[in-house]
């Protein structure tokens, strides 16, 4: 999988990561949720991860080469595997409660999350095998 994005959304798509993980504490201390906007709220903040995701998944990486993007795709296989556990072993969990009510709507935000963890992870592991190999 090539890079789409340039370099610096990379470090952007972080910072949008961590805005939308502080943004809704923000909004709560000021009273801006309330029941009546906070389903806005929380697909906001879910769309805002997404993008922030998304950024560092297709942003080009420093010297980018043939291995970064084995590493990528590895990274999302390895991410589409860990989601369906993820996924399989919450529906296993709501069975056997016997909830009803209860609907996870964030799969593709975990997918996304988990890609970016298994991206980073890989590009880490490649830089310590380099480093030992010299």
């Amino acid at each position: 999988m090539k890079a789409l994005l340039p370099i610096y959304c990379r470090p952007l798509g972080y910072v949008i990561l961590l805005f939308s993980l502080f943004i809704p504490f923000f909004l709560v201390m000021q009273g801006m949720v309330t029941d009546a906007n906070l389903l806005f709220y929380k697909e906001c903040t879910k769309l805002l991860m997404m993008v922030g995701a998304l950024m560092i998944l297709f942003a080009l990486v420093k010297n980018e080469n043939r291995e970064t993007e084995q590493i990528r795709n590895n990274a999302t296989r390895q991410a589409i595997f860990l989601t369906v556990l993820f996924l399989f072993g919450g529906m296993l969990y709501r069975v056997a409660k016997g909830d009803l009510l209860t609907v996870d709507t964030s799969s593709f935000l975990t997918f996304l999350i988990v890609n970016v963890l298994c991206l980073e992870f890989g590009m880490k592991m490649s830089l310590v095998v380099h480093l030992f190999k010299k």
